[in-house]
């Protein structure tokens, strides 16, 4: 289209080689080419800004114990009662699992699993081949594991085998949800990196269209200490909702990150979901990473109530419902909020 054609004729110009251009949600494109290039291309009156095509990554670690996370979150205070409560299934929802993938034909999703967009191969099979988006996944919307256990989960693959992708890929991921997603919308988000405006540009158009979604804060430098999730992307987008972890006594790890941008914290210390090996595979896995999609599904859970909540009403949903002053050292600016779903 028009949008093509000029993009085309605008990075011919300068010697740079046009490689997507995004029509929905954030509106650009990406090109190839010399640092030369790319200053004169962001030089043109019609150019709001030019970046590098940064990587982002999956957050997680290994753990060998049991998963709580279903347990705390159905509940206002320790020590666990071995049950989670729930008041529907969220079977009117749809749930975009921005990550690695899912394995469609685990059991834990019933069939209710399908693909939606790989933007790593750029084809329509979403197939994981990482484990960290089935896990989500799972946590999200699974028969055993999950919050949501009727939401209809859909994969949108932008990180490849190692967990990893480009802020074209996961821009590209972002803007085919904008453009399709079915609503009741929620989408989880478990990746990240430091500020890319791209990547907030995408989310928060995809959230003006009546999307709600949940992201990580974060693992950190390194998973070696915390840092600040206003410095990070796209955990800094105020209109999301950004979850911190904490661990089996409520409170924050070192590593997880912390600040004024996060919203809740969840539980995301050795959450145990399904996992890509086989169909009846788990995996018992850390980070704020697991701790999201534990608000996903609770988000789904609230739409299935007011399925024309706007994202900005389900996040003040998820914000007010929250258990304060139980989360011990949750970093400098950052709320004592723990996440809690009875009320959905």
């Amino acid at each position: 289209g028009a949008d093509t054609a000029r993009a085309g004729s605008l990075t011919g110009r300068h010697g740079a080689g046009l490689r997507t251009v995004f029509a929905t949600g954030l509106r650009g494109f990406s090109f190839q080419g010399s640092a030369t290039a790319a200053r004169r291309i962001a030089a043109d009156p019609a150019i709001a800004y030019v970046q590098p095509n940064a990587i982002v990554t999956i957050a997680a670690t290994q753990s060998p114990t049991p998963s709580w996370g279903l347990d705390r979150i159905d509940q206002r205070n320790l020590p666990l009662n071995n049950s989670y409560t729930y008041s529907n299934t969220a079977t009117a929802v749809h749930a975009y699992i921005i990550d690695t993938g899912i394995l469609f034909g685990h059991s834990d999703f019933g069939g209710r699993a399908s693909s939606g967009r790989d933007t790593v191969n750029n084809d329509n099979d979403a197939t994981d081949c990482n484990g960290h988006g089935t896990h989500v996944a799972g946590t999200v919307g699974g028969n055993a594991y999950g919050v949501a256990k009727g939401v209809a989960l859909v994969g949108v693959r932008v990180l490849n085998c190692e967990g990893s992708g480009t802020t074209e890929q996961v821009v590209a991921g972002i803007n085919w949800v904008t453009a399709n997603a079915i609503k009741p919308a929620v989408a989880n988000m478990s990746l990240g990196g430091g500020a890319n405006t791209a990547i907030d540009d995408a989310v928060r158009a995809s959230i003006t269209s009546g999307v709600t979604y949940a992201i990580a804060a974060g693992n950190g430098f390194l998973g070696l200490f915390a840092l600040d999730a206003c410095t990070q992307s796209p955990a800094r987008v105020t209109q999301a909702i950004t979850v911190s972890a904490t661990n089996s006594s409520d409170a924050k790890p070192s590593w997880a990150n912390r600040g004024t941008c996060v919203d809740v914290f969840a539980p995301g210390i050795s959450i145990t979901s399904a996992w890509y090996t086989s169909t009846t595979a788990t995996n018992t896995i850390s980070g704020t990473s697991m701790a999201t999609p534990h608000v996903a599904g609770a988000a789904a859970l609230y739409l299935q109530n007011n399925p024309g909540a706007a994202p900005a009403a389900v996040q003040s949903a998820i914000i007010a419902a929250a258990t304060t002053g139980v989360v011990t050292s949750p970093g400098s600016g950052s709320p004592t909020r723990l996440h809690y779903t009875a009320g959905f």
